[in-house]
């Protein structure tokens, strides 16, 4: 019976308990697929609105200082965003449009110029390893279902697109509640509990939400300051497409670490069929603008705000694109981030119950 009685024990079998459920669930899994389609209809708009409520919520409760009511503060917030959309659409949308349609007309000279690269590889084949020219001969052969396979890939993604805008609609009506009804989530998870385990639960919420707000409104800033730097050193040495590349590396760089790299393979390709000089242009760039990023932004942004280890957060990425693709990669820091923050305040809570052997968790 002692042994019943040790928390160690205890904790083995809820480990035990855990994964059976989980094992219960996975072997049950039809029963749960209206809810998992339900998950994954409502996904795309929650997780939108989510990191906006994140963004958006520390301009609301400013405004609330002011003593304004919520509902007004949120309103006024929304005026902000449709303000921002307005301007955006008015004078940064044009030119994104013109470069864009530009790049798209350039790429059959793009096209062109591999072409003759490869058909130059095929008359000098004296001079090129077996191995290369096999591999060129392979893809130039199978280049007719390469494009296939493209342009299914183009109607697929169009199709994926208008329900994606579809999903986008929804987005504003979930940020209003999260904006309006967020602060009373915990309470209602807490009443559940008696008054040792709320508190507990409620210091778990708070520092998950603590976690999240420092990495969504830390790697705004992170990206937004690239973004910016790109936009500079593209402008300064006059690469063409210099605002639509240096959006895209905005975006890109959302991937932690990875995205920078990603970033700039565009950039390098239209700068190569520009000038090949300007290649070498575009990779100085990218490696300035990453190292004013690495040494000066993200540390004091990112660094403090999630305490992760670069090669962590690079290993977490590497392992999430693997099982999830892109979207594993955009998730996957702000996951592990919750999930180191949920393990490490149970085992504190477990070292600090552990001389009255109580039982504090939940």
């Amino acid at each position: 019976m002692a042994v019943l009685e040790k928390r160690s024990f205890q904790t083995l079998i809820m480990l035990i308990l855990v994964f059976l459920l989980i094992w219960l669930v996975f072997k049950t899994r039809f029963i749960f697929d209206p809810l998992f389609t339900y998950m994954g209809a409502v996904a795309l708009p929650v997780i939108g609105a989510g990191i906006l409520f994140y963004l958006m919520r520390p301009l609301v409760d400013w405004l609330g200082k002011w003593k304004i009511n919520r509902v007004v503060s949120i309103l006024i917030v929304f005026m902000l965003l449709i303000l921002a959309v307005f301007l955006i659409v008015t004078y940064v949308a044009p030119v994104l449009q013109r470069q864009f349609t530009n790049l798209l007309n350039n790429i059959p000279r793009m096209v062109s110029g591999v072409q003759d690269l490869i058909s130059y590889w095929q008359h000098n084949q004296e001079f090129i390893p077996k191995e290369v020219n096999e591999t060129v001969n392979k893809i130039t052969s199978n280049l007719q279902s390469y494009i296939q396979s493209f342009m299914s890939f183009i109607f697929g993604f169009i199709s994926e697109f208008i329900g994606v805008v579809f999903a986008l609609i929804l987005i504003p009506f979930f940020l209003f509640f999260m904006l309006k009804d967020g602060e009373k989530f915990a309470p209602f998870i807490t009443q559940f509990f008696e008054a040792d385990k709320a508190a507990n639960i409620r210091s778990l919420l708070r520092k998950i939400d603590d976690a999240l707000t420092s990495y969504i409104q830390g790697q705004l800033v992170v990206s937004i300051c690239i973004g910016v730097l790109l936009y500079i050193g593209y402008s300064i040495i006059q690469l063409d497409y210099a605002l639509t590349l240096a959006i895209f590396g905005m975006i890109i760089c959302v991937i932690p670490f990875l995205g920078p790299y990603l970033a700039v393979t565009p950039a390098i390709i239209v700068g190569f069929f520009q000038d090949p000089m300007m290649a070498v242009w575009v990779a100085i760039v990218m490696i300035i603008a990453q190292q004013i990023e690495g040494n000066l932004v993200s540390p004091n942004v990112m660094g403090r705000a999630l305490k992760l280890h670069p090669l962590t957060v690079i290993t977490v990425i590497l392992a999430a694109g693997s099982i999830g693709g892109l979207l594993g990669m955009l998730f996957a820091v702000p996951l592990y981030a919750v999930i180191k923050t949920i393990i490490s305040h149970f085992y504190h809570t477990y070292q600090d119950t552990l001389p009255e052997d109580e039982d504090a968790l939940i």
